[in-house]
């Protein structure tokens, strides 16, 4: 795990620090159609949607995303979800990410790690919708009204504004 977060950390430090391109900052926000990969109790939405405040920077080829994504009804609870990304490419992107579910009061015992790749149009100056796909994945949730522990692997289809800084 140590080894894990030294890579991390390694790749924030030279996504940051690319020498000699142009940063861009983008804020933004958008919307997420999420689906579960694993049959669950009827009494439990199996999709739904989210919502989401999202941030990019952008250094040449790397990029960097924070989101904080409200889940209105995961596991009939409401949720949000902080996560970061670092990502890969300009306007056809792929990248990987970590973050973690907050519901029911309490933030969940272990992180979710996700894959991601998108698509980011430039509409306008300085005006750009993202279309992209997510899949997450840990390697079990608790959940408070069951006795056993799922595993909620969750694809996401979605699509974001942002506006250049």
């Amino acid at each position: 795990m140590v080894i894990l977060r030294s890579i991390v950390l390694l790749l924030f430090v030279l996504a940051f620090s690319a020498v000699g391109a142009s940063a861009e900052h983008r804020l933004g926000g958008g919307v997420n159609y999420w689906v579960m990969l694993d049959s669950l109790d009827d009494e439990f939405d199996k999709n739904g949607l989210s919502y989401q405040v999202s941030y990019q920077y952008w250094a040449g080829l790397l990029g960097v995303e924070v989101d904080v994504e409200l889940l209105p009804k995961r596991f009939n609870e409401t949720a949000i979800a902080p996560q970061a990304y670092l990502l890969v490419g300009k306007g056809i992107y792929a990248g990987a990410g970590i973050g973690i579910v907050h519901s029911g009061g309490d933030f969940a015992d272990e992180p979710f790690f996700a894959l991601k790749a998108g698509v980011n149009l430039e509409l306008l100056p300085n005006t750009y919708l993202d279309i992209s796909a997510n899949y997450r994945f840990n390697e079990k949730t608790d959940l408070e009204d069951k006795d056993k522990n799922i595993d909620t692997d969750t694809v996401f289809l979605g699509a974001a504004f942002r506006f250049g800084l």
